[in-house]
C-alpha cells in the first residue's frame, strides 16, 4: 500500500528542501482593462473518497483517444484488481470487454496505487458508452465518442492545477458541449509531492472520464531530483499515457505524438517543450516525418493545430524567451506545413497573436495563443511588456479556458472564456480561416 501519512509527508518535504537548496477584431491590438477578482485558495489535498469505496474501487478515471475508433481508459485502485474494462451502450449492461495492463511507480518514499489502462473498441462515433473498471459494481461511468465528421468542438486549457479557480474553470467546461479537451502541459502542480497527483486525478475525473483528455507535458511534470530521482516525468508517464505509439506516424516517447479527429479533417500535434527538440533530435525528425505524411495524403486535413508548453511568442514579462530555442528549431517546419494555430501554456495569462512568422505578421502563418490560465496555485502573470507589440492582438491576465470549434473545412471559431466571478464571459473571439483553403498560401503563391 502507498505511504500517505502526515509523518511521511513531513519527511518528504524535508528531503525536498535539502535537495533543492544545494471579442476584439483581429486587426486591433488590445490589453484588457478588466480588473480580475482576488486569488483563491488551493483545494484540500486530503484523500477524498466515497463512503462505500474500498481499496478495489476505481478512482482517478480518465480516457484518451487511440486511433480513430478506440479509447484508452486509465484508472487507479489502492489494492490489486483486474485491469479489465466492461462496456456497452446501455446503462448497467456491459456485453463487451477489454483487458489491459497494470503498473505502479515509486518516488522517494511514495508508492503509487495500481495504475491500470485498457484500450476498448472499435467504437461508433457520436455514441454514449457506459463502462465499469476492474469489474467493480460500485461505480458506473459513461463517455461520448467524438464525431467522425465536422463540426468538431475542442476545449483548450493550460496550467490547470487544483485551486478554487481550477474548480470554477472545470464547472464552466462541464456546462459546455464539447468533444475533446486539449491541455498543453502543467496538469496537477504536484511539484514532487506525489499525493497531489492523486487529488488531481479525483478532481478532474468527472470531466476526464466522460470526454477524451489529450495532454502534453509542462515544466511542472518534470519532477527530477538530483541523485534521488534522476529520471524526469516518472509520474506523468505512468499516469497519463497518450497514444504516442499509435496513428500514422508513431513516436518513440510519450512526450510528443499526433492524432486525427473528425475523420482526418483535423490533425493535432502534441509537442514536447521539455524533451530534445533540436534539429536531428528524435522529436524533430518525428515531426518532419509526421508533417510530410500529412501533406502526402490524398485528402489532407482541413486544419492542423499544434500544442506546446512554453510559448513561442509572448509579450508578458513572465517566462520571456523560454520558448525561443524551440521556435528556432521548429517554426519553419510548422510554417512550411501551413499549421493553422499553435496553443501554449506556461505563462499564467491569456494572449492571442496575429498570424506570425519570424516575428512579423504573415497571412500564411499560424495564429499563436497562450492559454496558461486554467487556475494554477502560482497565480496570474499580470505584467505585460509595454508598449503592446503590433503582433499581439489581445491580452489579459485572468483565469479562463478556450473553445475551438472547427465548423467546416474552411472556418474555425476560437473563443476565450474568462472566469468572471464564477460566470464564463466571452472576452476574446476570432474566426480562423484554414490555410489549406487559402490559395495565396500554396504553390508559387506562397510567401
Amino acid at each position: 500500500m502507498a505511504m500517505r501519512g502526515t509523518g511521511v509527508m513531513a519527511l518528504l518535504a524535508l528531503i525536498l528542501v535539502a535537495l533543492m537548496s544545494s471579442v476584439l477584431p483581429a486587426c486591433l491590438a488590445a490589453t484588457s482593462p478588466y480588473v480580475r477578482p482576488p486569488p483563491r485558495a488551493t483545494l484540500s489535498l486530503h484523500h477524498r473518497r466515497l463512503d462505500d469505496d474500498d481499496d478495489q474501487t476505481p478512482q482517478q478515471v480518465h480516457i484518451s483517444m487511440v486511433g480513430p475508433d478506440k479509447m484508452r481508459v486509465t484508472w487507479i485502485t489502492d489494492d490489486d484488481a483486474p485491469a479489465i474494462v466492461e462496456y456497452g451502450t446501455t446503462s448497467g449492461q456491459y456485453p463487451l470487454s477489454a483487458t489491459g495492463n497494470t503498473t505502479t511507480y515509486s518516488y522517494v518514499l511514495y508508492k503509487s496505487g495500481n495504475i491500470h489502462d485498457a484500450v476498448i473498441g472499435p467504437l461508433q462515433p457520436s455514441t454514449t458508452y457506459y463502462y465499469r473498471c476492474s469489474s467493480s459494481s460500485a461505480r458506473e461511468f459513461s463517455f461520448r465518442t467524438p464525431p467522425a465528421t465536422l463540426p468538431f468542438k475542442f476545449v483548450v486549457i493550460g496550467d490547470l492545477g487544483q485551486t478554487e479557480w481550477t474548480d470554477s474553470t472545470l464547472k464552466h467546461i462541464a456546462a459546455a458541449d464539447y468533444d475533446m479537451l486539449l491541455l498543453p502541459g502543467d496538469l496537477s502542480y504536484a511539484d514532487f509531492i506525489q499525493p497531489r497527483w492523486d487529488t488531481y486525478g479525483r478532481l478532474v475525473e468527472p470531466l476526464a472520464s466522460t470526454r477524451p483528455w489529450m495532454v502534453t507535458q509542462g515544466n511542472h511534470e518534470i519532477e527530477k531530483l538530483p541523485v534521488v530521482e534522476p529520471t524526469p516525468f516518472v509520474a506523468y508517464n505512468a499516469r497519463w499515457r497518450m497514444p504516442y505509439d499509435a496513428g500514422t506516424t508513431p513516436s518513440a516517447y510519450n512526450l510528443y505524438y499526433s492524432f486525427d479527429v473528425a475523420g482526418g479533417a483535423v490533425h493535432v500535434l502534441m509537442l514536447g517543450s521539455y524533451t530534445d527538440f533540436a534539429a536531428g533530435s528524435p522529436q524533430h525528425e518525428w515531426l518532419r516525418r509526421d508533417l510530410a505524411a500529412v501533406a502526402g495524403r490524398s485528402t489532407p486535413p482541413a486544419f492542423v493545430v499544434a500544442l506546446v508548453h512554453a510559448p513561442w511568442y509572448n509579450s508578458n514579462e513572465a517566462h520571456q524567451g523560454e520558448g525561443d530555442a524551440m521556435r528556432a528549431a521548429m517554426e519553419e517546419l510548422l510554417y512550411g506545413a501551413r499549421v493553422d494555430a499553435v496553443f501554449a501554456g506556461h505563462v499564467h495569462a491569456y494572449e492571442r497573436f496575429q498570424r506570425v512568422h519570424a516575428g512579423e505578421e504573415d497571412p500564411c502563418a499560424p495564429v499563436y495563443v497562450t492559454i496558461g490560465d486554467g487556475g494554477n496555485r502560482e497565480g496570474l502573470a499580470g505584467k505585460f511588456v509595454e508598449p503592446q507589440p503590433a503582433i499581439s492582438a489581445f491580452r489579459e491576465a485572468s483565469f479562463g479556458h478556450g473553445r475551438l470549434e472547427v465548423v467546416n473545412a474552411t472556418h474555425a471559431l476560437w473563443a476565450w472564456h474568462r472566469n468572471d466571478d464564477d460566470e464564463p464571459v466571452v472576452a476574446d473571439q476570432v474566426w480562423i480561416t484554414s490555410l489549406r483553403a487559402n490559395p495565396a498560401c500554396h504553390g508559387g503563391n506562397r510567401k
